[in-house]
């Protein structure tokens, strides 16, 4: 069942029925499935965009490394699939602390989800795929990334409640990621982008 109106002009289908698309998907696209309805994008982002998935996921997997985490750290390339909502999403950089099964390619448990908003996603990814993703029942952090300056937007669940929006603005500041028991601060986020003369 869709989760809203289906728009004219739009292909929709069921998340099995893209599983098998995507095996003619070509090379130069990166496919997703949000409500049903199959968004097609061309892959290759703009540099800072890239530098800024780098950033988060290094940073993010030397913490967890250094706390000696057996969660894992997976940047752009990883499904996260929900059947019910018939969605297939490739987050900018997700953390999944449960176990895997050989040769996965995709999870419906993520405790941690980033997205790098640009000026064609960043509608996609405040709407549909919050819609989408505030029903993951592992979900304890959503975080929006600006691309063109140091702010994030944060939503934390806890107790299986999600509270007010946090915003963290400028290079000094820090996010705290408590399902993780880390921060990472955004001048790391942002390293080589923002602080080049």
């Amino acid at each position: 069942m869709p989760l809203r109106a289906r728009t004219p002009g739009y292909e929709y289908m069921s998340l099995d029925d893209f599983e098998e698309l995507l095996a003619d998907k070509p090379a130069h696209e990166k496919w997703e499935l949000i409500g049903g309805r199959v968004v097609r994008m061309m892959v290759g982002a703009r540099w800072e965009h890239a530098r800024i998935v780098q950033n988060i996921a290094r940073h993010l997997g030397n913490a967890l490394d250094a706390a000696g985490s057996r969660c894992q750290v997976f940047a752009e390339t990883f499904f996260v699939k929900q059947t019910e909502m018939e969605a297939a999403t490739l987050p900018d950089v997700m953390v999944v602390c449960g176990d895997l099964a050989p040769g996965a390619t995709s999870t419906d448990a993520p405790v941690v989800i980033f997205e790098v908003m640009s000026a064609g996603s960043e509608a996609r990814d405040r709407l549909e795929k919050w819609h989408v993703y505030q029903k993951l029942p592992s979900l304890r952090h959503y975080v929006l990334v600006a691309r063109d300056h140091p702010a994030l937007e944060v939503f934390d669940r806890e107790n299986g409640l999600w509270s007010g929006l946090r915003l963290l603005n400028g290079a000094d500041d820090a996010l705290s990621l408590d399902a993780l028991g880390l921060s990472l601060s955004l001048s790391d986020i942002y390293r080589g982008v923002l602080d080049r003369a």
